[in-house]
């Protein structure tokens, strides 16, 4: 089904020529596009840039097969040169659409039986040969361009739908700026005060995951922190009986929190949320943070984007400690300086503010209906119940290896 690929060393180029490279930090996960290339030196290359792709040809990274790290080469990148971390998928065209092999490797069939077939506990990793032999159903080339087009159509929309949810954000923090100016500048010459002057912080408690139990009251760790928000679906509970032991450190739909521990260099703490209400409460998980205010001084949406701004975010990562392993400390936030507008402006933000999440929720909604469908879709489609091809030709749909 695919064709093989060039390799090259670009140490023993004669040349001092600059080569776009593609490394495993170049994708991302979510839209499974090519977004983070590095130029860079034959004399500087990495030893894993090895592989030359061309355009349309399919990487699939071979580590960590549950992130599912994968991606179409685009034609600016034709000649590129890929890490040994990735398995290059060449279509040949006279059998396989490119797209439809994408929307293969992207599948959730195909990504269970990688995670299923890797090995390595701490480094989990599939070998070129398992993504090669990786089995998928195949019908006639202009039933995969058909059926292809039906996963294209549905991504796109997908796609649209997340465009505005990030556009709502980008709303938000224009109305900010517009009513406020830039937080570190203070252009409006509001009153400056000390966040430790007009908030407490309260941290939570270090509970043991061989506590957790299948249904209880579910509890806020920096990962829920960090996703914006607590889904039933990956919740962790503790039993219902520690509300009262522990209910210093029961938090509630509306409160503000933040994730004060991560990984140096990475966007995984410094972020703030406030707790959605899919549950009535909930526990605080240590090396989370709940902000408690006077909301006769300081609004929390004013309190919220301040905190979320770009520069005060920078500004408070920054302070963070460790070499690996980043940490915020209390004392590292209750320093941060908050200008102070008039209550009546920050409560023209936050009515703002709460129009838009309106519009956000419904926006939500028809994006969840719309990855329900996808995934419909997705499974329907290499399981041969998207093809028109009648019974008699079934056998179209025998699986092949890729």
């Amino acid at each position: 089904m695919v064709e093989s690929t060039k390799t090259w060393n670009p140490l023993r180029s004669a040349s001092d020529e600059v080569f776009n490279y593609i490394d495993l930090s170049a994708i991302d996960q979510d839209s499974k596009l090519i977004v983070g290339v590095r130029e860079v030196s034959c004399k500087e290359a990495p030893s894993r840039a090895r592989q030359l792709v061309g355009k349309g040809d399919i990487i699939v990274s071979t580590v960590r097969p549950n992130l599912n790290g994968v991606a179409q080469v685009p034609e600016y990148l034709d000649g590129a040169t890929a890490s040994t971390g990735f398995c290059i998928l060449r279509p040949r065209s006279s059998l396989i659409d490119g797209r439809f092999l994408f929307h293969w490797v992207k599948s959730p069939i195909f990504i269970a039986d990688m995670v299923n077939k890797a090995t390595g506990a701490s480094y989990p990793a599939v070998s070129d040969r398992i993504v090669l032999e990786s089995i998928l159903p195949l019908p006639s080339l202009e039933e995969q361009k058909r059926i292809a087009d039906i996963l294209d159509h549905a991504e796109s929309l997908r796609a649209k739908r997340k465009a505005a949810l990030a556009q709502f954000d980008e709303l938000i923090q224009s109305i900010y700026f517009d009513l406020f100016g830039d937080p570190e500048s203070n252009p409006k010459k509001f009153h400056i005060s000390a966040l430790a002057e007009i908030i407490q912080l309260r941290g939570g408690f270090a509970f043991k995951s061989n506590d957790y139990v299948n249904e209880g009251i579910p509890l806020v760790r920096i990962g829920e922190v960090n996703r914006g928000n607590v889904a039933k679906e990956n919740a962790c509970f503790l039993p219902y009986e520690y509300k009262d032991t522990y209910s210093q450190f029961i938090v509630k739909p509306g409160d503000m929190l933040m994730s004060l521990t991560g990984t140096t260099g990475k966007d995984d703490y410094g972020n703030v949320i406030l707790l959605n209400d899919t549950f009535d409460l909930y526990f605080l998980n240590q090396r989370v943070a709940l902000f408690q205010s006077d909301e006769n001084v300081l609004d929390k949406y004013y309190l919220l984007y301040f905190l979320r701004h770009p520069k005060v975010k920078i500004k408070l990562t920054a302070k963070s400690r460790g070499i690996r392993q980043a940490n915020i400390s209390n004392g590292d936030v209750l320093e941060l300086k908050i200008p102070l507008p008039p209550l009546s402006l920050q409560k023209e933000f936050a009515r703002r503010v709460e129009s838009i999440e309106k519009l956000k929720t419904t926006h939500k909604a028809s994006l969840a209906e719309l990855e329900e469908l996808f995934a419909s879709l997705q499974y329907r489609a290499f399981r041969g119940e998207l093809s028109t091809t009648s019974k008699a030709n079934e056998q179209s749909f025998e699986g092949v290896k890729i």
